[in-house]
């Protein structure tokens, strides 16, 4: 399967986003996406004393910050192919079998794979490290890969 994902990369003339890329990408996302959470919380997250309270607040919205994620996640790579973090650092994310963009049902796939794959201890991002194709357990589920622009 590798040798022909890898014949497929050729002829397309595609290389694989390196793990800085990637790193850099998830650090951007992740950075936007607890400062969307802060503004949503807005005068509750400011009106806390304490870093128990802060912890006790964001604990309360978890699940509502998990689905902003999932829908964030699904969104950008089922419309631009790459999430924000993934356009600054010029990569995207491709479905193997066409070589373009995820269509929604793979996007949300891939989105909600993620989430569970964050709440496993990160797991399945470690699976990417050690991937020869760099495929998280969300890309492998999805059937992606990701790639530079």
């Amino acid at each position: 399967m590798n040798e022909e994902i890898n014949n497929r990369l050729y002829q397309e003339g595609v290389t694989l986003a390196s793990i800085k890329k990637r790193g850099m990408a998830f650090f951007i996302d992740e950075m936007l996406l607890s400062l969307l959470l802060i503004i949503a919380l807005g005068d509750s997250f400011f009106n806390a004393k304490t870093v128990e309270e802060m912890i006790i607040l964001t604990n309360t919205f978890v699940l509502e910050y998990m689905a902003m994620k999932v829908v964030y996640q699904a969104f950008f790579v089922m419309q631009y192919g790459a999430t924000l973090g993934k356009i600054v650092m010029k990569i995207r994310v491709v479905e193997i079998k066409t070589m373009q963009k995820p269509n929604v049902i793979v996007s949300l796939n891939r989105a909600v794979v993620r989430v569970i794959s964050e709440t496993l201890f990160y797991l399945g991002f470690v699976w990417g490290l050690m991937d020869p194709m760099r495929q998280t357990w969300h890309d492998k589920s999805a059937k992606t890969l990701v790639v530079d622009v």
